[in-house]
């Protein structure tokens, strides 16, 4: 079982940099994956995408999905991830679920105000205009979170914070088992009586 801790929030909200200092901090070995690390790597064609060359809407769908896919295939693996992502997309949350089926996974939020998303976004000049203040109003609509955080609080505030929560063992997020599936998991798992 590998665990995952899922920094979840706005474009521009401060997950890169929760992620950095996590990773500098938790006491086993982390990977930190983000979509931003296969942009910056060269990865995409990020040029030829924005020149006209290739047009995004037509590569979008099969990017995440062998993004999604390798996800599981690292924690698969037995690799624990630092992952940030933007669920932007009503049926990725339950992709997910079923992707990381026998992992641990910590899901976290990652909150900031609006003008402060928004004033990141066009500093940082590598997102579509609107996109912050897009997320701000639909992402975190029906999630359930192990912890929320607030980016004003500092990367070492919330650090801390996450790390008290992660190491209690508790998971109360939309990727843990109902009680219902804990029941079923449970009669599934329990041994057979033994035979007289």
């Amino acid at each position: 079982m590998a665990q995952v801790i899922f920094l979840h929030g706005a474009s521009s909200s401060g997950k890169s940099t929760i992620a950095r200092t996590l990773q500098q901090r938790i006491e086993k070995p982390f990977w930190h994956i983000s979509i931003d690390h296969l942009r910056d790597a060269g990865v995409l064609p990020t040029a030829r995408f924005k020149n006209g060359d290739f047009r995004w809407s037509e590569a979008r769908t099969a990017f995440f999905d062998g993004f999604h896919g390798s996800l599981k295939a690292y924690a698969d693996a037995g690799n624990n991830l630092i992952l940030e992502h933007i669920l932007d997309n009503e049926a990725w949350l339950q992709m997910l679920v079923d992707l990381f089926i026998g992992h641990d996974v910590f899901f976290v939020a990652v909150h900031c105000p609006l003008e402060l998303l928004i004033e990141r976004e066009v500093a940082r000049g590598d997102r579509p205009i609107g996109s912050a203040k897009q997320d701000y109003e639909t992402i975190h609509l029906g999630k359930r979170y192990d912890i929320e955080l607030q980016s004003l609080d500092g990367a070492d505030a919330n650090v801390e914070k996450l790390l008290l929560a992660w190491r209690s063992g508790k998971r109360s997020s939309s990727f843990t088992l109902s009680g219902d599936d804990i029941v079923q998991v449970a009669k599934i798992l329990q041994p057979a009586a033994p035979q007289s």
